[in-house]
This record gives C-alpha cells, sequence and structure tokens, in this order.
C-alpha cells in the first residue's frame, strides 16, 4: 500500500510542481507510532522557501482529497529536503560532482558498507568517490547499482 500511495502523489504533484518550476526530491509515506505521515521534498536551484511549500501544500491537499488515494488519516508534510539532501537518481549524482556525500551501499567494496567524502566524479553509472582514512586519501569507484542510499554530506 506505501508504494501505491507513493506513486499516486507522485502523479498528482508533478503537474504542480511542473507549473511552478519545482523538482520532486522524495516522497515518503511512512508510520511513526500510532500517526501515518505523506512527506513531500521539493527543491529548485538556490532552495524552496515556505511560502512555496505552503502552495504545493495546498494545491496537493485538494488533490488528494479529490483523488482519496489514502483510506487512516494521516499528516501531509511538504518541505525542502535541507542541507543532506538525499541522492536518489543518477542526475542527481551527476549534478553534485564536487560535493561532499554520504554513502551506504548494499554490499561492502573494499570492505566498507559506508563512505564519506568528495564526488569526484560520475559516469557510466560509477560513483568515484574521493575520502580520507586518517590522513591518508584514497578513492572507491561504486557501481550506481550498488548504493543503497546517498546524500549530501555537511562537513564543519
Amino acid at each position: 500500500m506505501s508504494s501505491q500511495v507513493v506513486n499516486t502523489t507522485e502523479e498528482l504533484i508533478q503537474p504542480i510542481l511542473t507549473e511552478k518550476k519545482l523538482e520532486l526530491v522524495d516522497i515518503e509515506y511512512v508510520k511513526e507510532g500510532k500517526n501515518w505521515f505523506l512527506r513531500v521534498y521539493i527543491d529548485k536551484p538556490g532552495g524552496v522557501d515556505i511560502a512555496e511549500c505552503g502552495e504545493v501544500s495546498e494545491e496537493l491537499s485538494n488533490k488528494l482529497d479529490e483523488a482519496d488515494p489514502i483510506k487512516d488519516a494521516y499528516f501531509l508534510e511538504v518541505s525542502s529536503p535541507g542541507v543532506e539532501r538525499p541522492l536518489k537518481t543518477k542526475e542527481d549524482f551527476a549534478a553534485n560532482i564536487s560535493s561532499n556525500v554520504y554513502v551506504k551501499l548494499y554490499e561492502p567494496i573494499d570492505g566498507n558498507k559506508e563512505y564519506e567524502g568528495i564526488l569526484s566524479s560520475f559516469s557510466d553509472d560509477t560513483a568515484i568517490i574521493e575520502y580520507k582514512v586518517k590522513t591518508k586519501k584514497s578513492t572507491v569507484e561504486i557501481p550506481f547499482d550498488k548504493i543503497a542510499k546517498a546524500r549530501l554530506a555537511v562537513t564543519f
């Protein structure tokens, strides 16, 4: 049911976002405690503001009420993905070269299932990440299909 809700929400929101020149980053339909949450993350170059999130939320809420794909009570949240934005698509990777990223893998490469470092390139469906182990710099090549989760990573 969860994937059905996500797919329907994506179909309903895409025309709204196209009209407003916004990008869909992610949709989650999750249960936390006894409450259900439908979370929609949107973005654009330079970021989205609270007014844009409010407009999209209102329009999406009306479309969801009409389509009625969710039988349980739920909370709708529309927001920016924030500074640690998820990287979901190959396009996300290509657009974030030279950014600091955190990647979690389905299976280990060179004995590790997690890497954090600079995304130095992305081509032929492979991400190359430069990372440090103590003071030594290393690189790892990660096939896109081995990535379980990825996001931008904030460094201090």
